[in-house]
């Protein structure tokens, strides 16, 4: 445990003093450029994002934000006390359907996931906080854990996306809303994945793929791509059009982060055990997998 904390400890450090370190001292956007770059902003070829940034910025993400923080908690806790959990059995068989890499995998992005959303928000609401020393260390470690959610991004992609193609199945899975509005267990349409799943999938991958450009993009700031340059668009205009994305996949994220957190640990019980051990019970396989449970069936798997 105590070489753990101390790894962290280093990682944390060593990212942030890299953070410091490459952004050039002699910045064309804070230093000797600054009013030549000011006054090419907005130029033709300019994506001309001024407006929409500072009105996105000042009027529309605090309080969107503020919305999913409170409000997606809120509806859950709702459907905690009318519809309450799904229970299944554990006297049945288990079925193994997370190997060790999987879970390890998926862990890695966990704990990153952990530290990115929390540390996220804290940055959106930092004048709530005061500002200060204690945003400035959320940004820092909001900074580290994406390096170590980098690392395993493209290893849980490769692992997961042949299974995480919407089908038909999946289309009637929205449609009852995946069975979580009825206390009933009825057998409910979905493979090894179900549609939600998969949604979060998408988003945890390459949405979280597109956090990493856009969130070291701006966090690095002064560096030259030269496509962008070919194009006549400013630098500033690329990091306004990343700070947007940052804040839109971020909403979409931070709210299905939520729903992922609440399905594996109080929507149905003991799923959360799935990713230490690698075993569902059969019979939550059976009801909420069906099409994946008949799959095994008729391979004689089970």
């Amino acid at each position: 445990m105590v070489k753990k904390i101390l790894f962290l400890l280093a990682l944390f450090s060593v990212t942030a003093l890299a953070e410091h370190l490459l952004k050039d001292q002699n910045s064309a956007i804070f230093g000797k450029d600054l009013l030549l770059n000011i006054a090419q902003y907005d130029k033709e070829g300019s994506l001309h994002l001024g407006a929409l940034f500072t009105f996105l910025q000042g009027k529309v993400f605090v309080k969107a934000f503020l919305a999913i923080t409170f409000g997606v908690p809120l509806a859950f806790l709702i459907h905690y006390l009318i519809i309450g959990p799904m229970v299944f059995s554990h006297d049945r068989k288990k079925i193994y359907v997370f190997n060790l890499f999987h879970r390890i995998v998926h862990w890695w992005a966990g704990v990153s996931f952990v530290v990115l959303v929390p540390t996220g928000l804290i940055m959106v609401f930092a004048s709530s906080f005061g500002g200060g020393e204690f945003v400035i260390i959320c940004k820092q470690l909001h900074f580290a854990a994406t390096f170590v959610f980098a690392i395993a991004v493209l290893p849980m992609f490769f692992m997961w996306v042949k299974d995480m193609f919407l089908a038909l199945a999946d289309i009637k899975w929205l449609m009852i809303v995946g069975g979580y509005l009825s206390k009933e267990k009825k057998p409910v349409p979905a493979h090894k994945f179900n549609a939600g799943q998969k949604t979060w999938f998408w988003a945890a991958t390459l949405g979280g793929i597109f956090m990493i450009i856009t969130g070291l993009s701006m966090s690095f700031q002064d560096f030259h791509v030269k496509f962008l340059q070919d194009y006549g668009i400013s630098q500033i205009d690329f990091l306004r059009a990343c700070a947007i994305l940052h804040n839109v996949l971020g909403m979409y994220i931070v709210a299905l982060f939520f729903v992922h957190l609440y399905m594996s640990i109080f929507a149905i019980k003991g799923a959360v055990h799935s990713m230490i051990s690698g075993y569902k019970e059969e019979e939550e396989v059976e009801i909420l997998h069906s099409l994946y449970y008949k799959d095994l069936k008729e391979k004689k798997v089970i």
